[in-house]
């Protein structure tokens, strides 16, 4: 075939179009440094992003090398094999990028006075730790990343660095994925998600290690594992062979364990393989020994993301009624409590009991059928009660000195007259706080707690460490979920996410949807003078109250309900 000039002249510049377009989507690479080697080949998503970091420019400063050794961070292929040549020989093989991650707004290099050490200055977000575990950092932290750096053959090399590395927000969304592993409520009947941030390119691996490892610090105590302490992976990688992710862990651990345990092994690495597509099955694997696990009945699959009945309890004319179907009935078996002004009730999912504070918000009183109405305690404020499956009502305000407390009352069996069993919690961590709002998740293994201390409000999720009956023993050091504004109410909406907001009966009042999967608040459609939410199952049985009546959450707006009931609730 003859090729004119011309037609080579327009080859070559198509050609090196081609080059150029490459080239400027390289360069517009952002920089990253994502947690966990990458030497597993196992499962993950196809589709994420593989960047192609630049190499050390010859003659570069010591102040750029240091910024484009956090870039190169972006390239997590083959154990960071190109941020490894920003390093020292010895730094590259004691520099360990799996440690931290460090997710920051904005970064600089500061110079510190002494020859060749230099600062990397960090406006943080919040961190990511090497099994995934994400903390979120109050806005205006700063962390300095000290480095120190030398000639080699000419050129500026970093002699010493920490480990582990940063990433800029915006890249850490392209880079990581949010991923539930999951673990047990203490009486293996409910699967409780322990959300982890990985690299999206390669997971399964990830997953594993930190299902072995435990749950993060706010669930220690709360929940449990069918994995015995210590049992590890025989191999360094979860190889997907046919749709099966193959588990391959320490022989003696899993084969002394019962056909019941492993049954349970195995379910619970089905739960947390749920977000991979090209998982189907889980193999237990003894040093590489298929280990077969027999379905014999005996176990339960756990329930994931526990659902609630669809009916609330509300007030209405001053007493308690059922709120259903954008109906009104009387709830049963309950006698009349009009002359205690309810407000606030709380209806238990596993039990007729029902508690509600009086119109100041300052009494907790119970009720059970067949009995009148108790009251439980008195204090200055409090907040509106909320039951667990352990029919545990739970309510958080001021002790006799002032101090926050958080306390659960047992009502539901206890004959009239007798003393209600109650279990008082002041955590550390609630100390010179002032607390908005408790609500228990639908497993009973955590609480939402919203609390304001020095004018700052807080949103976090807390363990709930029990006894074996059931009994609440402590709580937790929680795990904060980022808010932009200043809530004084919420509560959950799936086993992940909350609904949060600051209620106000006159001006226009925006919920927020606060999850563990996000780093982000999630704005819903405002409404004027919201003053209390209520959420059944998922984000499409959002409800909040106003003056006009009760609204639901339709699409981007508020849909009009039922008008005359206040404080609507579902049970729980």
């Amino acid at each position: 075939m003859n090729i004119s000039s011309r037609q080579l002249t327009r080859l070559g510049a198509a050609l090196l179009a081609m080059i150029l377009v490459l080239l400027t989507s390289c360069a517009q690479i952002p920089r990253s440094g994502p947690v966990g080697k990458s030497k597993d080949e196992s499962a993950g998503n196809p589709n994420a992003p593989v960047f192609f970091p630049a190499a050390p420019r010859a003659g570069a400063s010591p102040q750029a090398i240091i910024e484009d050794f956090y870039q190169a961070g972006s390239g997590y292929e083959d154990d960071y094999a190109v941020a490894r040549q920003y390093l020292t020989q010895a730094a590259s093989v004691a520099w360990k990028p799996d440690q931290r991650a460090l997710v920051f707004r904005s970064a600089r290099v500061v110079p510190t006075g002494v020859d060749n050490i230099f600062n990397y200055e960090l406006d943080v977000v919040y961190s990511v730790d090497a099994v995934g575990v994400a903390t979120q950092l109050p806005e205006g932290t700063k962390e300095y990343i000290p480095a120190a750096l030398t000639q080699v053959d000419g050129q500026w090399r970093i002699a010493e660095i920490p480990d582990g590395t940063a990433i800029p927000e915006e890249t850490f969304k392209v880079i990581y994925g949010a991923y539930p592993i999951y673990f047990y409520d203490p009486t293996f009947t409910y699967a409780v998600p322990d959300v982890r941030w990985f690299i999206r390119k390669k997971t399964v691996k990830a997953m594993t290690s930190a299902l072995l490892g435990g749950p993060a610090p706010y669930l220690k105590g709360a929940v449990v594992s069918a994995f015995p302490s210590g049992i590890k992976l025989a191999r360094e990688s979860v190889p997907v062979v046919s749709g099966a992710a193959q588990v391959d862990l320490t022989a003696k651990d899993l084969v002394e364990a019962s056909n019941e345990d492993r049954l349970r092994m195995q379910s619970q690495l089905s739960l947390t393989f749920r977000s991979q597509p090209d998982v189907v099955n889980v193999e237990l694997r003894a040093d590489q020994d298929l280990v077969r696990v027999e379905d014999d009945g005996s176990v339960l699959p756990p329930i994931r993301d526990k659902n609630v009945r669809s009916r609330q309890i509300a007030v209405s004319n001053d007493d308690l009624v059922r709120y259903e179907n954008n109906r009104l009935s009387q709830l049963p078996d309950i006698e009349s409590v009009t002359a205690l002004g309810p407000r606030a009730p709380a209806e238990s999912p596993v039990s007729q009991s029902v508690a509600f504070l009086n119109a100041g918000g300052t009494t907790l009183y119970s009720v059970v059928p067949g009995q009148q109405a108790r009251e439980l305690t008195t204090r200055e404020a409090l907040t509106g009660p909320s039951f667990d499956l352990y029919d545990w009502a739970w309510i958080a305000g001021p002790g006799a000195s002032g101090a926050a407390e958080v306390v659960a009352y047992h009502p539901a069996g206890v004959a009239a007259g007798a003393t209600v069993p109650a279990v008082t919690l002041a955590p550390d961590w609630l100390a010179g706080s002032t607390v908005k709002d408790f609500r228990v998740s639908r497993d009973g293994t955590r609480a939402l707690v919203i609390s304001e201390q020095n004018g700052r409000t807080s949103v976090r999720i807390t363990g709930i460490i029990r006894r074996v009956d059931g009994t609440p023993r402590d709580l937790t050091s929680p795990v904060a979920l980022l808010t932009s504004r200043d809530p004084d109410q919420g509560v959950w909406v799936d086993d992940t996410t909350v609904v949060v907001m600051e209620g106000s009966a006159t001006e226009n009042v925006v919920p927020e949807l606060l999850s563990l999967t996000s780093a982000e608040p999630q704005p819903l459609a405002p409404w004027p003078g919201l003053t209390a939410l209520s959420a059944g199952n998922g984000v499409g049985e959002i409800y909040a109250q106003s003056s006009e009546g009760v609204f639901q959450r339709l699409g981007n707006g508020w849909s009009a309900q039922l008008k005359g009931p206040i404080d609507p609730a579902f049970p729980g």
